[in-house]
């Protein structure tokens, strides 16, 4: 059986992805870099989380990709539209109001 701390942790976790992608997309990334990025930073993310994240991001007009054939391999980089520029400005304020909240209440 399940651990339902384990659950609730990990649930968490994904209510802060946006945020927390968004917030490391103010220079261009690719997938692989942004993952290497986040975990330097603590934070662990699955490929299989975070491409479909990323298209989805984009499909909502918050990020910007282009194709680089540059290097080895081609790589999509990606980075915040001006839409997501203001998007995160907001996540962020959202982000500390509801921090304070909570920490009165813990």
């Amino acid at each position: 059986m399940a651990d339902p701390t384990q659950n609730l942790i990990s649930e968490l976790r994904r209510g802060t992805l946006v945020l927390t992608v968004l917030s490391q997309l103010g220079e261009e990334q690719y997938g692989y870099s942004l993952m290497q990025l986040l975990a330097e930073k603590g934070v662990e993310i699955d490929q299989s989380t975070l491409y479909p994240l990323l298209r989805r991001l984009e499909d909502q007009g918050l990020l910007e990709s282009e194709w680089s054939v540059e290097g080895s391999r081609p790589r999509r980089y990606y980075v915040l539209s001006e839409t997501g520029k203001e998007t995160l400005q907001q996540l962020k304020q959202e982000w500390r109001a509801l921090s304070d909240a909570l920490d009165h209440l813990l």
